[in-house]
């Protein structure tokens, strides 16, 4: 289920004062063609987008089901919002983290008091569909496939449809699809020409080949510092709705992903982790061959900025 404009419109109340309203502005660097702009989700005060999500689920929570704890299952980003939460609500967490999670972000999610269960890939994926852990109570915050969660993310494209007029589309980072299909949820009621454009990896992007396949398949799945999005496949349910919703994919190779990050800070001062910079690598690669033109306006939406400097200098070296 697709959350509605009405629910959107009321997970902006919910997060007032929690998610911040992010900055929108231009990207510097020089461009031949659209205009492109970057909607700064790293500037979150935990990071990244994820807390929007987060804070409009909780939002709806029963004091006696969070009083247990709050549970997820994360590469690393949702985990550190629900170790953010339940810090603030002081009760417990846990996090269910697959083997690929940066050690920059299971540190980051410990720093905040909650436990990590490190797990397999496929017991990892596993939560995903059975929405638990095995053997943990607590609210289990799912990281994509959740109307509340959703609606919490479609607050993005509300406040890009208010602050920029025709807009031509809206590329968002593709992990598990909730981010992607939030923001083109409120975009289809207050922007309806938007389209929005699910941003992958080329070493792991399954949207893009089910899109093509027509139906959700498995992909190889090769690990690399883009570590926030990719994955074997696409949930069922995640791929309908991005159909659904008319989400298209484009794909960028990680080299273009390194310079797309490098880019941002050398024109923008703007630190993205790799899910924030892919975006921004499709963005460019779509300008050099034609896809967005002159007379497009295009928005990136740079979801995160948690990236290891050990990986960071490597990246810049």
């Amino acid at each position: 289920m697709l959350p509605t404009i009405e629910q959107i419109m009321a997970a902006r109340g919910a997060i007032a004062g929690i998610a911040m309203r992010t900055p929108l502005v231009p990207l510097n660097a020089p461009v031949d063609g659209p205009q492109i702009f970057l909607k700064l989700e790293n500037l979150q005060p935990t990071g990244s987008f994820k807390l929007r999500g987060a804070a409009a689920l909780l939002a709806d929570a029963k004091p006696e089901e969070l009083a247990e704890g709050i549970v997820t299952a994360s590469a690393g980003n949702m985990g550190k919002n629900a170790a953010w939460f339940a810090r603030r609500l002081g009760v417990p967490c846990t996090v269910l983290v697959p083997p690929t999670a940066p050690e920059a972000k299971i540190s980051a999610i410990q720093h905040l008091g909650a436990h990590v269960m490190k797990v397999s890939a496929d017991d990892w994926w596993q939560a995903f569909e059975t929405r638990r852990a095995e053997g943990v109570d607590g609210v289990f915050i799912h990281a994509f496939d959740d109307p509340a969660v959703m609606a919490g993310n479609g607050t993005i494209g509300l406040e890009i449809a208010e602050e920029l007029a025709d807009v031509s589309a809206v590329l968002v980072p593709w992990g598990g699809g909730g981010l992607s299909c939030g923001i083109a949820t409120a975009l289809r009621s207050v922007s309806p020409a938007t389209k929005v454009f699910a941003a992958e990896v080329a070493t792991a992007a399954p949207l893009h080949a089910a899109l093509a396949a027509g139906l959700p398949v498995t992909v190889d799945f090769e690990p690399s510092f883009v570590d926030g999005i990719g994955s074997k496949t696409v949930l069922a349910p995640m791929y309908e709705r991005a159909v659904e919703l008319g989400i298209d994919a484009l794909v960028a190779p990680v080299a273009e992903v390194a310079a797309a990050l490098r880019t941002l800070l050398e024109h923008n001062r703007v630190l993205a982790e790799g899910a924030g910079a892919t975006g921004v690598a499709c963005a460019l690669a779509a300008a050099r061959d034609g896809r967005f033109g002159a007379g497009d306006t295009v928005v990136c939406v740079v979801s995160g900025g948690m990236i290891g400097l050990d990986t960071l200098a490597g990246l810049l070296a």
